[in-house]
């Protein structure tokens, strides 16, 4: 992906602070004029409208996350060290996670290959099985967005279940048995 440069880079920083800070309730093209000292019509010669602008959001997460989770997959065991940078980069960035996560991902509107970069070093960690690099995704995904909604009793031990999903997802396939 090509990054973004001038105005339109101004303007997803922007909008990456007011998210990240205030939620999507904050995320309003308004307030992103108001940081960047401009109106608000300005905004609309960079980003169509505020669907273009959050998929620029959603593709700059992307960016970040194939940088993390890259930087991860270097170690013995790459499955647990992506788990936990999963889930350090979901509670870290809770706001632009559950952009990118929440609904319909509109493929069309990111930069091509950009989705797939993000997804490399887990399909890797997995032995370029995309069933298992799938699985192992909905676990973490499942876990970050319980634990960021708090939908945990207070007394479980998240640190435990991550453990445990990500033992289960390391364990040697099993041969169904025949009935």
């Amino acid at each position: 992906m090509e990054p973004l440069t001038g105005r339109k880079a101004e303007i997803v920083a922007a909008a990456r602070d007011l998210l990240e800070a205030g939620g999507p309730e904050a995320l309003t093209m308004r307030a992103i004029a108001d940081r960047l000292g401009i109106q608000a019509p300005s905004l609309y010669k960079h980003f169509p409208d505020k669907d273009a602008l959050e998929a620029a959001l959603v593709a700059a997460g992307f960016v970040e996350q194939a940088e993390t989770f890259a930087a991860v997959t270097r170690s013995r065991n790459p499955l647990p060290a992506l788990a936990r940078a999963y889930r350090a980069w979901a509670t870290a960035h809770p706001h632009l996670y559950v952009l990118m996560t929440s609904r319909r991902l509109d493929r069309d509107s990111l930069p091509e290959g950009v989705e797939a970069a993000a997804a490399a070093p887990l399909l890797k960690a997995c032995g370029g099985d995309p069933n298992r690099a799938r699985a192992a995704w909905a676990f973490a995904h499942g876990m970050a967005s319980l634990e960021l909604a708090n939908r945990f009793p207070p007394d479980a031990d998240l640190d435990a279940a991550w453990r445990a999903g990500v033992d289960a997802l390391q364990a040697p396939p099993t041969t169904p048995r025949s009935t």
